[in-house]
C-alpha cells in the first residue's frame, strides 16, 4: 500500500492513579523519517515510547507497523515480534562482553555468524577499531555509538530513542547527534526520538510533535512549529520570550509599540503579544527622542538598561521600560554591552510578533 506509515499510533490513552498520562495521542512516522516527541519532563513522552515498544500497555487505542495491527486492548504482538529497536539514556551494554559481542547479542548465531553485519555497523559509527574492547574501556560517546550499532543490528523497521544523548558532555553532543542521524538515515528506519531539549529536536527532526500534559498540542516541521506556535507556552518552550499584555478594543490592542490587530477577539479580552528577544531592534536616544515609526517596526518605546551580558556569539540586554516598568530582553549579534542606566529605544518586528488570548 503506497504511503503507508511505518509507524502509526491511533488515539492512545494511558492512566496512572486516575491521571491521563497519555491522553488521546495519535501519530504517524514514515520510513526514513525522524520524528521528535518534544516536551517537558512528565508530559507523557517516555510512556508513549514504552507503549509503542510493548513494555507497557495502553488503556485504549491502536498501534500499527507498516499498516499491520501490533497492539490494541485485546490483540498484542510481543515486544520481540514488533521489529522495533530501542535506545535509552542508559546504554545498558553488557560489561562482560567486548564491543563486537555486544552488537551481535540480539542476532541469531552471535558474532561469528553475523561478523559482516556487525563490522559494517561498527565501521559506520567509527568503532571498528574497538571491536575487542570492553565497555569500561570506552568513553561515554563511544558507548553511545556501540549502543546505536547494537540497536540497529537486527535491522529494525522502527527505532525508538529515549533521551539518548542526555548523558553526554555538551561538547560532544552535536557531533554524535549528527553522526547518529547520518547512520539512522542510511539504515532507513523510522525514528521516534524523545527529548526535552528544543535544540536537539530542531537539529535532528524532520517533524516535531510537541507534548504537554499527555497531549500532542502541535505537530509539524521544525520551521513551522518554531515560527507559528499554537500558543504562548509553545512559543516559550523554544526560547525566551517577551510578553506585552493589552486589552482588545474594536479588534485592536493598544501598546506603547503601537496598535496590533487582534481578529476574532472580543472587546475587553486581554491578549498577550509575544516576541522573541532576537526580534527586538535597539536604537539610540536622541535628547529624549527615538527613531521615527515604520510599518515594519511600529512605534518605538524607551527603556533603560538594567543588565547586559555577552553570551559568546551574541549579547543579551535587559531593559526596564518607561511606560510600565516591565522588563524586556533584546538579543543582539556580537558584542553590545551598554552601561546600566543607559536610555535606549526599542522597536519590535511586527511580522515576528504572535498575539494570543491571555490565560489570566
Amino acid at each position: 500500500m503506497p504511503n503507508t506509515p511505518r509507524l502509526e499510533i491511533q488515539n492512545i490513552k494511558r492512566q496512572f492513579d486516575g491521571l491521563n498520562v497519555v491522553d488521546d495521542v495519535s501519530l504517524q512516522v514514515q520510513p526514513g523519517q525522524v520524528t521528535c516527541l518534544l516536551g517537558p519532563s512528565g508530559c507523557g513522552k517516555s510512556t508513549t515510547l514504552r507503549i509503542i515498544a510493548g513494555v507497557d500497555m495502553q488503556d485504549s487505542g491502536k498501534i500499527f507497523v507498516d499498516g499491520n495491527l501490533v497492539c490494541d486492548t485485546v490483540f498484542r504482538v510481543p515486544p520481540e515480534g514488533r521489529s522495533i529497536g530501542l535506545m535509552f539514556q542508559d546504554f545498558a551494554l553488557f560489561p562482560h562482553l567486548p564491543v563486537a559481542q555486544n552488537v551481535a547479542f540480539g542476532l541469531k548465531g552471535g558474532y561469528s555468524t553475523n561478523k559482516a553485519r556487525v563490522d559494517q555497523l561498527l565501521d559506520k559509527v567509527d568503532m571498528l577499531r574497538h571491536v575487542d574492547s570492553y565497555p569500561h574501556e570506552l568513553s561515554g560517546g563511544e558507548q553511545q555509538r556501540v549502543a546505536l550499532a547494537r540497536a540497529l543490528a537486527p535491522r529494525p523497521r522502527i527505532m525508538l530513542m529515549d533521551e539518548p544523548f542526555s548523558g553526554l558532555d555538551n561538547r560532544l553532543r552535536d557531533g554524535i547527534r549528527d553522526q547518529t542521524l547520518e547512520v539512522l538515515k542510511d539504515e532507513g528506519a523510522a525514528v521516534l526520538l524523545v527529548t526535552h531539549e528544543p535544540a536537539e529536536a530542531m537539529r535532528m527532526a524532520d517533524e516535531i510533535a510537541l507534548m504537554r500534559r499527555g497531549k500532542i498540542v502541535q505537530q509539524g516541521a521544525p520551521y513551522n512549529v518554531y515560527n507559528a506556535p499554537v500558543d504562548r507556552a509553545a512559543a516559550a518552550f523554544f526560547s525566551d520570550v517577551n510578553v506585552i499584555r493589552s486589552q482588545v478594543h474594536n479588534a485592536q490592542a493598544e501598546t506603547p509599540f503601537g496598535r496590533f490587530l487582534c481578529p476574532g477577539q472580543q472587546n475587553g479580552r486581554m491578549v498577550d503579544i509575544v516576541i522573541r528577544p532576537q526580534h527586538l531592534r535597539i536604537d539610540f536616544d536622541r535628547d529624549g527622542r527615538g527613531p521615527n515609526p515604520t510599518p515594519q517596526d511600529g512605534v518605538p518605546a524607551r527603556g533603560v538598561v538594567t543588565r547586559a551580558r555577552f553570551m559568546g556569539s551574541e549579547s543579551l540586554v535587559e531593559f526596564r521600560m518607561d511606560y510600565d516598568g516591565s522588563i524586556l530582553k533584546a538579543q543582539v549579534p556580537n558584542v553590545f554591552l551598554p552601561q546600566v542606566g543607559t536610555a535606549l529605544w526599542l522597536m519590535i518586528r511586527r511580522d515576528r510578533c504572535f498575539v494570543f488570548p491571555s490565560d489570566v
